[in-house]
């Protein structure tokens, strides 16, 4: 048995937990929300995230972060990924010294260009962070659907600590050594999701669909290999696996969000209908930062931002993209 501490209560968050206590393993969420912890508590469920589905018994829930976190051999960070610096920076010395931090977020901090490693590292130098990421939509795993996700660190003992804790019915997980690629691919995946709900929301067909998965992951690993990733960590389940699923998956807020700005919907016009956290909005506000930074193009990204931010209208972007200067796609 395990101790484990997961810093949030939402879908995957929770997901995460029940797979854990399910599995042996002594896990308690921290939810900012006290009703929420409440009924997860006294009921076993969280009607807010995963309606209709039921939580493992032994799973407990905390409002207050010291519960969660203090004495917890890991901690599990499933906040949104401009919630980490600040959820971190809560817990603060309740966290052991050798803590193993396990992030589950995808996305990039908007104002420093930080990774969620390098957000941990600031607010909680030392310990170790192993990056889990993959195909993983929470309400197919927490179905029973089997689900392989990669665990990603600079040292093999985290990587493979963290494999053998989560590996266990439906989940298999491998690891890896880039944490850098891994890091970029969950989040970049999502900027390309917008655009695959586009092509969707247009009623496009699979041409463009195929097109667009291909030229977007060419991109994201252009942006890996310039800051050092491993070119084979796109090839892998954190890049074309993640990427496939979350263009091509019905349940991708992302894709989703992608889909009604191709019904000519706007971005506030949907996050107004849809109180939800879609990580590809603000990592497609700092992708041209970035590219800029690593000098390299990332034109799909950068199209997505015109569509969120600037008004351009996705039938535009699309066309704008197609007439782009011819180039070799590899020329040896």
């Amino acid at each position: 048995m395990t101790s484990v501490g997961v810093l949030g209560a939402g879908s995957w968050a929770t997901v995460l937990g029940h797979h854990l206590a399910g599995h042996g393993h002594d896990v308690i969420l921290w939810a900012r929300d006290a009703e929420l912890a409440r009924v997860i508590n006294e009921q076993h469920r969280n009607p807010a995230y995963l309606p209709g589905r039921s939580l493992a018994r032994s799973l407990r829930a905390a409002a207050g972060p010291k519960e969660a976190v203090e004495g917890r051999e890991v901690l599990v960070c499933a906040v949104p990924s401009q919630a980490m610096r600040g959820a971190l920076q809560a817990i603060g010395d309740s966290a052991d010294e050798r803590v193993i931090l396990v992030g589950a977020a995808k996305g990039i901090e908007t104002e420093t260009l930080l990774r969620m490693s390098e957000v941990a590292e600031a607010v909680l130098p030392g310990r170790p962070y192993v990056a889990l990421s993959g195909p993983s939509f929470a309400l197919e795993l927490i179905d029973g659907q089997p689900t392989a996700v990669v665990a990603a660190a600079r040292t093999a003992f985290a990587a493979a600590r963290v494999q053998d804790l989560f590996t266990a019915g439906p989940l298999r997980v491998y690891t890896s050594g880039d944490v850098v690629g891994t890091e970029l691919a969950g989040a970049f995946k999502n900027v390309i999701a917008i655009a695959a709900g586009m092509c969707d929301g247009l009623s496009l067909g699979n041409n463009p669909r195929a097109a667009l998965i291909t030229r977007g992951l060419a991109e994201i690993a252009r942006l890996g290999a310039a800051l050092g990733a491993d070119p084979l960590t796109f090839s892998g389940l954190a890049g074309v696996g993640d990427l496939v699923l979350t263009t091509c998956g019905s349940l991708s807020r992302n894709r989703t969000l992608g889909v009604a700005l191709g019904r000519g919907e706007t971005l506030t016009q949907y996050l107004d209908r849809n109180r939800v956290v879609v990580e590809g909005v603000p990592t497609a506000r700092v992708a041209l930062r970035m590219a800029k930074r690593a000098g390299v193009e990332m034109p799909i990204a950068a199209k997505v931002a015109e569509c969120l931010f600037h008004g351009k209208s996705p039938r535009q972007a699309i066309t704008d993209l197609m007439e782009r200067p011819p180039k070799p796609e590899q020329w040896t």
